[in-house]
């Protein structure tokens, strides 16, 4: 008697095969971007509850957290007469000076408490190096030296990036632009971001975006 034929495998709908191959990239969303830290972000809080909604429609999320040493090249206390928001040139280009943020191991550092994706499975630690500054999640600000994010995210069969978080003209800007020319597909949820707009900022991070095919999108194209 012939051994029973197992039933087939189902055939993932041509959805659930582009939400396998689809991540949420959560930028950002640590004590001193929000009220009250130390680079507080304007309506940076509003941002948490809906990176928590967003992620409810992705299998795949990865966090991103600036994690800077002491004396971090980027801080304005670390250069003699300077104050927050100075910029000046350092050896791999025009470095805009912060107050000192997410310093490791500190309460500033940290993801918001109030952030519940329990799914993540990743978070991309940026700005480590002391001497070198990282907005993208995908490299330093020398733009050569990589995170590894983009490898990962290869290995995993991912084509398409969704990104949120803080800041539009910093973080997030920097890292859509990085995706886009990596060749993935590239979204920023615009109204699930904050800006902090220095110096036309903003603009430029438009700009940019728009010049390397990156599509800015609403939540409700995401979550309908």
């Amino acid at each position: 008697m012939p051994a029973p034929v197992p039933p087939a495998a189902p055939v993932p709908s041509p959805a659930a095969s582009a939400a396998a191959r689809a991540v949420l990239l959560v930028v950002d969303l640590q004590v001193d971007f929000l009220p009250g830290g130390r680079l507080a972000v304007p309506g940076g809080h509003e941002v948490v509850p809906l990176a928590n909604a967003v992620a409810r429609h992705f299998a795949n999320v990865v966090l991103t957290q600036d994690w800077h040493p002491p004396g971090h090249v980027s801080f304005a206390s670390s250069h003699a007469d300077r104050v927050p928001f100075d910029q000046i040139d350092l050896a791999y280009g025009r470095q805009i000076l912060w107050p000192d943020h997410c310093m490791q191991e500190t309460d500033g550092a940290r993801l918001s408490a109030a952030l519940d994706i329990p799914h993540a499975q990743l978070v991309i630690r940026k700005g480590h190096h002391r001497t070198i500054d990282s907005y993208s999640a995908f490299y330093e600000a020398d733009r050569t030296t990589p995170t590894g994010l983009s490898g990962y995210l290869r290995d995993r069969g991912i084509d398409t990036v969704y990104l949120l978080g803080l800041a539009t003209d910093f973080c997030v800007s920097w890292s859509a632009v990085d995706a886009a020319r990596h060749g993935f597909a590239t979204h920023v949820i615009e109204d699930a971001c904050r800006a902090l707009d220095v110096d036309g900022s903003l603009a430029k991070a438009h700009a940019d975006m728009a010049a390397a095919g990156v599509r800015r999108v609403r939540l409700a194209d995401v979550t309908a």
